[in-house]
């Protein structure tokens, strides 16, 4: 079950992600929820690793990344 869900959440997020670092647009993308969403990732991260959670952690390095690349888009061409 961690495993799906892990796979459907982070397969979620690649498409936006993708966009906005190909476009580098961000005018359409909250500041403050990229930023919030970015700590709240890093916390499901940290969770992960102290369970050693295999799909926590997996997930959410792939999204953590996504994430601060766009925040990292944000704040340049925001």
């Amino acid at each position: 079950m961690g495993y799906a869900a892990a796979v459907l959440t982070t397969t979620s997020f690649v498409p936006q992600a993708v966009r906005t670092l190909r476009t580098r647009e961000t005018h359409g993308i909250s500041l403050w929820m990229y930023v919030l969403f970015t700590i709240g990732v890093g916390c499901w991260l940290a969770y992960g690793l102290l369970l050693g959670s295999w799909p926590m952690i997996v997930a959410n390095v792939v999204t953590f990344a996504l994430a601060m690349a766009i925040l990292l888009l944000k704040l340049r061409y925001g």
